[in-house]
């Protein structure tokens, strides 16, 4: 990469959700030919295994006072004050074009530098609501990206819609065509967030049973659990009869998603995002804990055109869940129509649109 390239700096946090748009907005620009950093935290960095090599990852401290203990509520402000100068330290000796942050904690040093230095500066939000992150920078930013429409902004702070960036193997499989249920083997495919969740341990095996054995008979399962319910799950599976495959993360989900006739998730902006762009028919389960409750403002393009089945995760049972399984699963044209309004959905050229606003704001646009 060419030393006078232009120089972006992603800042992300230690999610799949802030760091699957960051390392789509990172392919799109070493495509222009910019050069790329992602600031980060130690927690981040195990999440960079996707990005392209020429990224150069830098962790700088930060911190959260949202979790921890009394003492590591004390350290806090310190850890972000040491990354903060650290990140203006490493601006001040090779200055970025652009600074784009895309929330989580361990985006704040490096938004605060940029702030600090009046550099180019937007983000992106993934979700229908504003991270806090994100909420505290929305006013000190030249641009505010949004990936759920609409998401609801502070009093004053207008945003573009760009949609959820999606990785590049997501978006060669954009529109794939899709093979709706019937008498032959289908794909169900359970994925929980970054880390599987709980719920889908407890209730997709148990929904499974409850499906009338010719269907199940049919069934191919991949889920996607904790390290703590593997064990549990593939033991469901396996008293059922079923072959199942079962781990913490799958590295092939684009793959596993273009197959699915049937995808069953939590309703993360990234997870909607790679759902709207294949177009698979999904129920989603909302994470009741999230903030703001976000995922069900994530979820409510999908369910308003008639692409997924939302379930809020209080009261829900194995019996319900079993029941719309089966209402898809057992319906072909329903199935049809639903990957079909998932498609419609889909903003497979997001990462193209981010990087226009990128480039924008380095006064590098051509319009």
């Amino acid at each position: 990469m060419h030393t006078n390239a232009p120089l972006l700096i992603i800042a992300a946090g230690g999610t799949g959700g802030h760091m699957f748009p960051a390392q789509a907005l990172a392919e799109e620009m070493l495509a222009r030919g910019w050069r790329v950093r992602l600031s980060t935290d130690a927690r981040g960095a195990r999440y960079t295994h996707g990005f392209p090599s020429e990224v150069e990852v830098r962790v700088m401290p930060s911190a959260t006072f949202a979790r921890g203990g009394a003492l590591a509520k004390l350290a806090a402000p310190f850890r972000i004050a040491a990354g903060v100068i650290g990140a203006l330290a490493a601006m001040l000796r090779d200055r970025p074009a652009v600074v784009a942050g895309f929330g989580g904690y361990p985006a704040i040093p490096a938004m605060a530098a940029a702030w600090a230095l009046r550099l180019p500066r937007m983000i992106h939000e993934q979700n229908g609501v504003l991270g806090r992150v994100n909420a505290l920078f929305a006013k000190r930013v030249d641009r505010v990206a949004c990936g759920t429409w609409p998401t609801a902004l502070p009093a004053g702070v207008e945003a573009v819609h760009t949609g959820n960036p999606v990785r590049g193997a997501i978006r060669e499989r954009a529109g794939a065509g899709y093979i709706p249920p019937g008498d032959y083997p289908m794909s169900l495919l359970a994925i929980g967030g970054s880390q599987g969740a709980r719920i889908l341990a407890d209730l997709v095996p148990a929904a499974v049973a409850e499906l009338p054995a010719p269907l199940r008979a049919h069934l191919r399962v991949a889920q996607q659990a904790r390290e703590e319910d593997v064990e549990r799950v593939l033991r469901a599976y396996r008293d059922l009869g079923m072959e199942a495959e079962v781990a913490t993360f799958f590295a092939d989900v684009p793959r596993r998603l273009s197959e699915a006739q049937l995808v069953i998730a939590r309703a993360g902006a990234s997870s909607v995002a790679d759902i709207s762009v294949v177009g698979r028919p999904a129920i989603l389960i909302p994470f009741a804990a999230a903030t703001a409750d976000h995922q069900t403002a994530n979820a409510r393009g999908l369910k308003e055109a008639g692409a997924a089945v939302v379930l809020a995760e209080d009261g829900l049972d194995a019996g319900r869940l079993a029941e719309h399984m089966q209402a898809i699963l057992g319906d072909p044209d329903r199935a049809r129509q639903m990957s079909a309004a998932a498609v419609s959905q889909g903003r497979p050229d997001a990462a193209e649109a981010l990087a226009g606003l990128v480039e924008a704001l380095a006064g590098k646009d051509e319009a």
